[in-house]
C-alpha cells in the first residue's frame, strides 16, 4: 500500500512541477542568467569570450554552480540548452517536493498538503517585494537549486537532525552563499527551543562573508543603477509587502496555537521571528550611508524565503479552511490563478516564446542574431551594442554574451550588477559605458572610435541602422555589422 502511495505521490508532484513549468515558462539566457549561462560554457570551452570573462567569472568563485553543470553537460553528453532545461525541472520538482514535506508536518489533512504546494507551484514568478526576485526564476539559477537544499535543511531541522541540516546548509552555500545565509538564519530561530532566539541567530550573519572594500564614484554610479540597494527608495506597496507577511505570520501562529497546531504555531511564529530579525539587519546594513559597501549583500532578500514559506502555510490553510475536497473550489481558485500568472509572463516577454526550447527556432528577433553570431563571427570577436540594449522593445532582457558566446563591452543594464559585486570591475564597467553613451545618434565615426579605443570589431544595431556599414546579417529588427 506504501507503494502506491508513493507512486501517486510522485504523479502528483510531477504533474503540479509540469503545470507550474508551464505557467513560469522558460527563457534561457535573460537578466542574470545572462552571467551564469555564460560561466557555464565559458567552463566548457575556455576559449570563449577572451576580452570579457571576468564580467561574470570573478562574481562566480564563491558557488560550484557553473561547475555542477558544466559538468552534468560533460557526464551526459547532452548539450548545454538540454541540460539547462533538465535542472531548471528538476529545481522546481525539489523546491516542491520540499514544500510538500514541509506541508506534510504542519497540516494533517491531505487536501491542505496539496493545496499548500499547489498555492506555491502557481505562484513561482511572484515578485518578491522590493527585492528585484521572483519565488523561481524563468531560467535555471543557483537560488533555486540552493532554495531547494534549504526546504530540505529545514525539514531535517524539523526532525531534529542537525548534523543533516548542517550537510544540506553547506550544500546551499556552496551553490548560493547569500541564500544560504538566509536559510542557516531562518533554521537557528526554528531550532532554539527558547521563545526569543534572536542573539542566537546573530551568527547567522557570519557566512555572508562580509568584505570591506573603498568604494570608488565608478562604484557609486554602478549602485545607484539598483534601486533595491536603498531602501529610501522603496515604495510604499513595496514596503506593505514586507510589513503585512510578518503580520499575517503572527495571526497565522496564533491561530494555530488557538486550534493546537503546535508544528504549524512553531513554523509560523519562528519564520515571523527570523522575518523581524533580518529586518533589523538589513536597516543596519543598507541605511547608513557609510555602509555602502555592504549593499551589494541585498540584506533584504531574505524575503525571497520568508515569502515561500508563507505561501506555503496560507495555501495550507486555505486548503484545510476553505477548498477541502471539493473540486469546484479548486478549479475557482486555481484556473484563474495559474491563467493570472501565465497573462503576466506573457506581458513580461512579449516577443518571446513563452518556452524557449532548446533548438528550436528562435521567435525574438534579438535573439536569432545572436544565433547567427554564435554560428558566423570568431570567437575571439569583440561586439559593442547599445548599452541599454536589453531594455529595448522586443530584446526581452536576452543577454548577448550567453546566447551569442562572444564577447562584449560592458552594458549599463546587467554589468553594472556584477560592478557592485565586484568593486575592481567598476572602474572598467564605468569606462566602457561612458564610451558608449548617446549609441542612438553613433554614426560611422563613432564605432571606428570605439574600434580605436578597445578593439571592437562588430556591432549590432537596431534598424534602420548607420548609413555606410558592412552589414552581413539583418532582420525585422536588427542588424550585425563588421568594422573593417
Amino acid at each position: 500500500m506504501k507503494d502506491h502511495s508513493a507512486a501517486r505521490t510522485l504523479l502528483l508532484l510531477v504533474g503540479v512541477t509540469l503545470a507550474a513549468f508551464l505557467v513560469q515558462g522558460y527563457h534561457p539566457g535573460v537578466e542574470d542568467d545572462g552571467v551564469y549561462l555564460a560561466a557555464i560554457k565559458k567552463d566548457l570551452n575556455p576559449t570563449l569570450y577572451p576580452n570579457d570573462a571576468d564580467f561574470f567569472r570573478v562574481q562566480l568563485q564563491a558557488t560550484i554552480f557553473d561547475k555542477l553543470i558544466a559538468g552534468s553537460v560533460r557526464l551526459t553528453h547532452l548539450t548545454v540548452g538540454g541540460m539547462a532545461l533538465l535542472w531548471q525541472f528538476v529545481s522546481v520538482a525539489l523546491i516542491l517536493w520540499g514544500c510538500l514535506r514541509i506541508a506534510r508536518r504542519v497540516f494533517v489533512e491531505s487536501h491542505a498538503q496539496w493545496a499548500a504546494v499547489a498555492l506555491v507551484a502557481a505562484l513561482l514568478t511572484l515578485p518578491v517585494a522590493g527585492t528585484a526576485l521572483y519565488l523561481d526564476d524563468q531560467y535555471l539559477h543557483p537560488r533555486a537549486l540552493a532554495t531547494a537544499a534549504i526546504l530540505a535543511a529545514i525539514m531535517a531541522v524539523l526532525d531534529r537532525r542537525p548534523a543533516l541540516a548542517g550537510c544540506l546548509l553547506a550544500l546551499a552555500f556552496v551553490i548560493h552563499p547569500l541564500m544560504a545565509s538566509f536559510g542557516i538564519s531562518y533554521c537557528i530561530f526554528l531550532w532554539c527551543r527558547a521563545e526569543k532566539p534572536l542573539i542566537f541567530s546573530a551568527a547567522a550573519v557570519l557566512p555572508l562573508g562580509w568584505v570591506f572594500q573603498p568604494t570608488s564614484p565608478a562604484w557609486q554610479q554602478a549602485a545607484n543603477t539598483r534601486n533595491y540597494y536603498y531602501l529610501s527608495r522603496w515604495h510604499w506597496y513595496e514596503w506593505l509587502g514586507v510589513i503585512a507577511p510578518l503580520c499575517l505570520l503572527w495571526g497565522i501562529s496564533r491561530l494555530a496555537r488557538k486550534n493546537s497546531s503546535l508544528m504549524q504555531a512553531r513554523v509560523a511564529l519562528r519564520l515571523m521571528e527570523f522575518g523581524v530579525f533580518q529586518l533589523a539587519v538589513a536597516i543596519a546594513i543598507m541605511l547608513p550611508p557609510s555602509l555602502d559597501r555592504l549593499k551589494p549583500f541585498q540584506p533584504m532578500r531574505f524575503l525571497h524565503l520568508l515569502y515561500l514559506i508563507f505561501f506555503l502555510l496560507a495555501g495550507g490553510l486555505i486548503g484545510q479552511k476553505i477548498l477541502g475536497r471539493y473540486t469546484y473550489r479548486w478549479l475557482l481558485l486555481f484556473v484563474p490563478l495559474g491563467v493570472g500568472m501565465f497573462w503576466v509572463q506573457r506581458q513580461t516577454f512579449p516577443a518571446t516564446a513563452h518556452v524557449e526550447w532548446p533548438g528550436a527556432k528562435p521567435q525574438n528577433s534579438w535573439v536569432e542574431a545572436f544565433d547567427w553570431i554564435r554560428q558566423n563571427t570568431p570567437s575571439d570577436s569583440l561586439f559593442a551594442m547599445d548599452p541599454y540594449y536589453m531594455e529595448l522593445p522586443g530584446e526581452d532582457f536576452h543577454g548577448f554574451r550567453a546566447l551569442a558566446e562572444r564577447s562584449a563591452l560592458a552594458d549599463y543594464v546587467k554589468d553594472a550588477s556584477v560592478a557592485t559585486q565586484v568593486p575592481s570591475l567598476a572602474v572598467r564597467w564605468k569606462k566602457e559605458v561612458d564610451a558608449q553613451q548617446g549609441w542612438r545618434n553613433f554614426q560611422a565615426a563613432d564605432f571606428q572610435r570605439l574600434q580605436r579605443s578597445f578593439g571592437v570589431n562588430w556591432v549590432v544595431l537596431s534598424l534602420p541602422g548607420v548609413k555606410g556599414m558592412d552589414c552581413p546579417y539583418q532582420n525585422s529588427r536588427v542588424l550585425v555589422c563588421r568594422l573593417e
